[in-house]
């Protein structure tokens, strides 16, 4: 159901209807109506079987080709063109918010976010990262971390 919404979201509202397919008008557009559907999937649904991955991945990579000369790009470089990370990437980010949350006092349970997976990534982390004195800074050292990040170091 997601998936089909987020693909005629990216099909109808932006391919269909916008005639610019400049960066500065697709990217926005990908962010505010595709991209929360598809970080939805990624955080809540956390999925797990290699068709709904690679259904999730088929419709970011639809919406990212509508940037004019990004069509024949790879899929990774498209994505760091566009100052995005992949959707692995934004789980693992959400994850790691979300320990760092925990460990900081956020209130909530530790639970789900202290899987094997999301202490192996906690524990490589830079110790600046680890200590932000904020939330804010965290992200912000965090995503450094994940745009340098090695894909094979991500999963």
């Amino acid at each position: 159901m997601i998936l089909n919404t987020s693909d005629t979201l990216c099909n109808a509202c932006i391919k269909n209807t916008v005639a610019s397919r400049s960066r500065a008008v697709t990217v926005p557009l990908y962010s505010a109506l595709v991209r929360p559907h598809l970080e939805c999937c990624v955080q809540c649904w956390a999925p797990h079987h290699k068709r709904d991955i690679e259904g999730l991945e088929r419709v970011q990579r639809r919406a990212t080709e509508l940037g004019k000369g990004l069509e024949h790009k790879a899929d990774g470089e498209r994505l760091r063109d566009l100052g995005l990370f992949s959707l692995e990437k934004r789980r693992l980010r959400g994850d790691l918010i979300a320990l760092y949350n925990c460990l900081k006092g956020g209130g909530r349970e530790v639970g789900s976010v202290s899987s094997p997976r999301v202490i192996k990534h906690w524990n490589r982390l830079p110790r600046e990262g680890v200590e932000s004195p904020s939330l804010e800074v965290f992200k912000g050292r965090l995503d450094e971390v994940l745009r340098d990040m090695v894909w094979w170091w991500a999963w």
